[in-house]
């Protein structure tokens, strides 16, 4: 066995294993029971099409898939931004977040004022 033929072997038994596993979380990308398990099989599958890819380029020879791969990587990660901020609920916002904080303004410190007067330290 020479070494081109071991490489092109490693190169389709790499293509394969990456195909079942696409395969694997197109599944779970389908029967996921969250979004969130949805939207990291998408990005997974993402990932190993990348890679698959760059396999594709070293197998044939030919520099410019690997362009390719760089611009679906780009495309890839714009597009689980987008489903990241659509469909996954953000705790953190709230939308009365600027009426509470105009409201509250000086609420805090007349609280430690008083807090202070209540232990005998007067300022």
């Amino acid at each position: 066995m020479t070494i081109d033929a071991a490489y092109s072997l490693l190169y389709e038994s790499a293509l394969i294993v990456l195909a079942i596993l696409i395969g694997a979380m197109l599944i779970r990308s389908i029967m996921g029971p969250a979004v969130t398990d949805r939207v990291l099989a998408i990005n997974m599958i993402g990932t190993m099409v990348i890679a698959s890819i760059a396999i594709l380029s070293m197998y044939l020879k030919e520099n410019y898939l690997l362009d390719v791969g760089l611009i679906y990587t780009m495309i890839s990660f714009v597009s689980v931004l987008v489903l990241a901020s659509v469909y996954i609920p953000s705790r953190f916002r709230r939308p009365d977040t600027d009426k509470t904080m105009q409201e509250g303004a000086g609420k805090g410190r007349t609280k430690h004022r008083e807090r202070g007067k209540k232990r005998g330290n007067n300022r």
